[in-house]
């Protein structure tokens, strides 16, 4: 991943799970499988193939109909609204980030979050207004289409007015940040905080970033 700074960065693409807040998806669904007996890495990629599949994470399914379909392939028997607590009591929103976030912005930047999830994403802005942190906010759900396909990036960088050598993108997931490499944004891999400040630093030098 590039973290070389070859144009000046007009505008920051956070991912949200991962980023901006714990794997809460991820971290739920295992914990999931643990306490109904499953294979944790099965289950997982079960139930996320049936998130983009079924159309959850692009806005053509409910929340009920992609548990519905989770039951069907996994044999699972717990109710929607148990399954629903465990995967949003899990997006903890890390705070020092947003504080980065809006160190950012207050420089000029744009400040942006590119996101596959679903409505979930809107149930904790609606608690944390995490939304006013942003200029913009692309939630697959919303906007149709999802980070496994260049086309969610171009569409980004068009509604932000940005070229990709301007743009840099912060994710955690390394299949991601690859694709936003093909088109020439700029990526930073989020693994640990105070790496990922440090590289954030060297990016943006005049800039005083918060300590956790």
């Amino acid at each position: 991943m590039t973290t070389e700074q070859a144009q000046p960065i007009e505008v920051v693409f956070f991912d949200f799970s991962g980023v901006l807040a714990d794997e809460g998806f991820v971290n739920g669904l295992r914990k999931i499988a643990v306490r109904n007996g499953f294979d944790p890495d099965e289950f997982q990629h079960i139930a996320t193939e049936i998130c983009y599949e079924g159309g959850y994470a692009t806005g053509t399914a409910t929340e009920a109909e992609f548990w519905e379909e989770v039951r069907k392939k996994t044999g699972l028997v717990e109710q929607t609204e148990l399954l629903h607590l465990e995967i949003m009591t899990g997006f903890d929103v890390r705070l020092w980030m947003l504080e980065v976030v809006d160190v950012i912005r207050a420089s000029g930047v744009k400040t942006a979050i590119l996101s596959d999830h679903t409505n979930w994403l809107e149930s904790l802005d609606f608690e944390h207004s995490i939304y006013s942190h942003f200029d913009r906010v692309f939630n697959s759900f919303r906007e149709g289409i999802s980070k496994r396909s260049h086309d969610y990036f171009h569409h980004a960088l068009r509604a932000m007015d940005v070229v990709p050598e301007r743009a840099l993108f912060v994710d955690d997931n390394p299949s991601n940040l690859l694709r936003a490499t093909d088109i020439g944004m700029q990526t930073l891999l989020y693994d640990e905080h105070d790496k990922v400040l440090k590289q954030l630093q060297e990016l943006f030098p005049e800039l005083i970033f918060p300590a956790i």
